[in-house]
């Protein structure tokens, strides 16, 4: 088990855009990218139509048809695309989601919260230009 956790979505969402923006002068559809990652064709389409939601990537229907980014690449951060298919990242309160604690000072005391801020950081200065 690892201790950071990402879900098989949000690994999909960064991995097909990073796809994507390697091969920025062509589409990519979702055969082409389920092929490419070994993932579920079902499940990668429906974290783009999360994506063509949030307006990330735009869908072109036809023969040459597939996704494309709607901005350039190095304007996307891994942030961004996590948030959209995970919601909105918290950064204060419980790291591990918890209303009520059963002790009067948390056990982990400031250091999962700084953790958590030190990867909120990190995702949000990498850009899929610099992975592609």
């Amino acid at each position: 088990m690892n201790l950071v956790h990402i879900s098989e979505g949000a690994s999909l969402a960064l991995h097909s855009l990073v796809l994507i923006a390697r091969n920025e002068n062509k589409r990519m559809n979702v055969k082409t990218i389920a092929e490419e990652l070994g993932a579920s064709q079902a499940h990668l389409a429906k974290v783009f139509q999360k994506l063509n939601k949030a307006g990330l990537v735009n869908s072109v229907r036809g023969p040459s048809g597939g996704f494309e980014l709607n901005k350039p690449a190095h304007e996307i951060s891994f942030l961004e695309i996590y948030e959209i298919i995970e919601g909105k990242v918290k950064l204060n309160g419980c790291p591990l989601g918890k209303t009520e604690c059963s002790f009067k000072t948390c056990i982990f005391g400031n250091d999962l919260n700084r953790i958590y801020k030190d990867i909120y950081e990190t995702f949000g200065k990498m850009k899929l230009s610099k992975i592609a």
